[in-house]
């Protein structure tokens, strides 16, 4: 089949005293936003072009057709399609959600404490259906306090425009005009007079906070909130105590917290701290004090209270630790539960408020796993709390845990219905040396059969940005390449959390490099220890991610069979000098600012994917993406396999597909998800050779 060809209209750009040439700048349309809200809106050569290369990866992925659907009927085949949450219980009802054997999408379901009768407040499916679309994304599902009205926001486009919608719970009528182009967070006031709200601004960030009073004209909702700075975004929520709205505004790197009292009439919020460059805090209130978590004066983050309204004098209550994240509290009359991470694992622990003693709480004998607390009721006076817990082979288990007597009981476990054996898989967590001597945590896991001689495939998957930490836990989905000797290994690389904010330091501006060298350092580590060999690793990210797997695949093709990216930020440089796109200016302290700050254009166009494609052979690539994505545009990916196509000289597979119809997630609904793992996987295993 022909090779799909973009159209090359050379434009001269320069920068910095900097000068190079980009032939496909062109598909950037102006009003590119407005693309993304209406596809049609799309230039017709871009579109075409879209379609070709769509046509052209179905043409060499069609003997997968049959994998496709055998890896589809695999993954879902591990899934409980009809399966319920633990209800969690509020002050009049019990609410939980569940899934169909044919649904794609959940259902809210309540009941009052006390009787049988279930009432079913959200199907997702029939509001789907009803509606008449393709893409169905719900972006928040709030009940009211008096559990009369339930609001929820849609997205209709995988563009994350959401609208607002609530309605009377008992006659399913509208009570209150829509409200369009929000970021989808809903609250309501605590009298369920009002809701609150994030207004979206021309460049798809949300920088005003509303009110809008039920039951009457959105022309009429009052502006509670402007934050100034574009590089801002924010959000309001409510104390533990539920004493205090508070809004938050915030960047990548630094934050600022307001609040007003839920009976003022007309809110006034006021500012607790102000905020300061690279200081992230947040402040809660319960029984009589505030709690602020706060890096101020502690890498990793530490916890003070204080009684004084005025924010001033503060006393210690969770001190730092190095290298060690001090997560933030959750409360109870009795209890107050917290988190730390250290060395990419998670331990949770809890404080008896009566003799102020604190102990970590242990719940597995396993030295890789992933977990967490959460309440069982809106009454705060319990003892009970339910705790998650799973590794990379071992399901997820919720137990019912009593903090007092400390006694547990499982509530829930994740059921794989086409079996699972956790006793079938291996799991290890190794330290390999960086190219400055870091240690970098590496999470594998692998089937008992595979042998450890260099000849099994590998999937290395990593990200390494914004702080995002890579969680060990139990994915089923997984277990398909797994069980076909692909071992899977995460790389626990700078630029997460995963040894504190040292470690995300180390991964961003100026040290960006670090995460990649991270990545390829574990790449020859597995090499070394014989897990895999040279030629044989498949890479994989998404979004960031997949800015990762560009710049590794730039610096070290050898090292791969394949490369698998998803939404990848891969023509950074030129997203970075744009600062209308909605993330480019609160990404500041994340990237750099190349448009402004000459070091930080150097250092970005030496290492951006798109700017550092050579003339060389390259292994094979997937790269998939979607029309409405408003994080990273699909022109990124798009141009980026283009130039590919004129650099690379090799014969290896080159693959672009474009979603039409979704957003930086992908397609919505549970099929929808699975159909794209299933491709991605199907491709692994057409290029390493595991179908016939």
């Amino acid at each position: 089949m022909k090779i799909p060809q973009l159209q090359k209209k050379p434009e001269t750009k320069s920068y910095h005293n900097t000068t190079w040439e980009d032939n496909y700048s062109w598909i950037h349309q102006e009003n590119i936003l407005g693309v993304l809200k209406d596809s049609s809106k799309l230039l017709p050569e871009v579109r075409k072009y879209l379609e070709e290369e769509n046509k052209f990866t179905e043409f060499h992925l069609k003997d997968t057709k049959k994998i496709q659907k055998e890896l589809f009927n695999e993954i879902k085949g591990r899934i409980k399609l009809d399966d319920e949450s633990i209800p969690f219980k509020d002050k009049h009802y019990e609410y939980w959600t569940k899934t169909t054997e044919k649904g794609n999408y959940s259902i809210k379901l309540r009941k009052k404490i006390g009787s049988d009768k279930i009432e079913e407040i959200w199907n997702g499916d029939f509001e789907k259906e009803k509606l008449k679309t393709e893409y169905f994304g719900v972006g928040d599902l709030e009940v009211s306090w008096n559990d009369k009205l339930l609001a929820y926001s849609l997205d209709l486009r995988g563009s994350e425009y959401y609208t607002i919608h609530v309605r009377d719970i008992f006659t399913n009528e509208a009570i209150t005009e829509k409200i369009e182009e929000t970021s989808g967070s809903i609250l309501f006031s605590l009298d369920d007079k009002y809701i609150f709200y994030s207004k979206l601004d021309k460049n798809h960030r949300p920088r005003k906070i509303f009110r809008h009073e039920l039951g009457t004209s959105t022309k009429n909702d009052l502006l509670i909130f402007e934050e100034k700075s574009e590089a801002f975004t924010v959000g309001i929520g409510l104390s533990s105590d539920e004493k205090y709205y508070f809004i938050t505004s915030s960047d990548h790197n630094t934050s600022e917290q307001y609040y007003f009292a839920i009976n003022e009439t007309k809110p006034q919020p006021k500012l607790m701290q102000k905020r300061e460059k690279g200081i992230i805090y947040s402040i809660n209130s319960w029984g009589g004090y505030f709690y602020m978590h706060t890096n101020k004066g502690a890498e990793d983050f530490k916890i003070d209270k204080t009684n004084d309204i005025s924010f001033v004098k503060w006393e210690s209550y969770i001190p730092a630790k190095d290298e060690t994240l001090i997560g933030s509290l959750t409360f109870l009359n009795n209890w107050i539960i917290r988190s730390e991470v250290t060395n990419a694992l998670g331990k949770i622990f809890v404080k008896n408020l009566k003799n102020e003693k604190e102990e970590e709480l242990i719940f597995s004998d396993e030295k890789v796993f992933d977990g967490g607390v959460s309440l069982v009721q809106k009454d705060k006076n319990t003892d009970l709390v339910h705790i998650s817990y799973s590794t990379p082979k071992t399901q997820s288990r919720v137990y019912l845990y009593n903090l007092k007597s400390k006694e547990k009981k499982l509530v829930k476990e994740q059921i794989i219905p086409s079996g699972h054996n956790p006793d079938d898989y291996i799991v290890e967590r190794f330290d390999c040396d960086s190219h400055d001597g870091r240690k970098v945590p590496i999470t594998i896991t692998r089937h008992k059969k595979t042998n450890i001689d260099g000849n099994a495939n590998l999937l290395l998957y990593g990200y390494g940005s914004y702080g995002n930490s890579m969680s060990p836990s139990f994915s089923s989905t997984r277990l398909s390449l797994v069980n076909r000797d692909i071992i899977w290994v995460t790389a626990h690389i700078r630029g997460g959390l995963e040894r504190g904010m040292k470690w995300w330091k180390e991964g961003k501006l100026l040290n960006k490099k670090n995460t990649f060298e991270d990545y390829i350092a574990a790449a020859k580590f597995l090499i070394e220890k014989k897990y895999t060999s040279k030629g044989k690793i498949i890479g994989m990210g998404g979004s960031a991610g997949g800015l990762l797997m560009g710049a590794v695949v730039n610096k070290a093709p050898e090292l791969f069979s394949g490369i698998v990216m998803a939404v990848p930020f891969v023509d950074s440089l030129t997203t970075n000098l744009d600062h209308s796109l909605p993330l480019t200016v609160g990404e500041f302290d994340e990237f750099g600012n190349a448009k402004d700050n000459k070091e930080h254009f150097e250092y970005i166009y030496s290492y951006a994917p798109y700017n550092n494609i050579k003339k060389m052979d390259y292994p094979n690539i997937l790269i998939t993406t979607s029309l409405s994505d408003n994080r990273v545009l699909f022109d990124e990916p798009a141009k980026f396999t283009a130039k590919l196509r004129d650099y690379k000289t090799d014969n290896n597979l080159l693959l672009l597909k474009t979603e039409m119809n979704a957003g930086h997630g992908g397609k919505s609904g549970r099929d929808g998800a699975i159909e794209e793992i299933a491709f991605d996987y199907a491709f692994i295993l057409k290029i390493t050779k595991k179908i016939s």
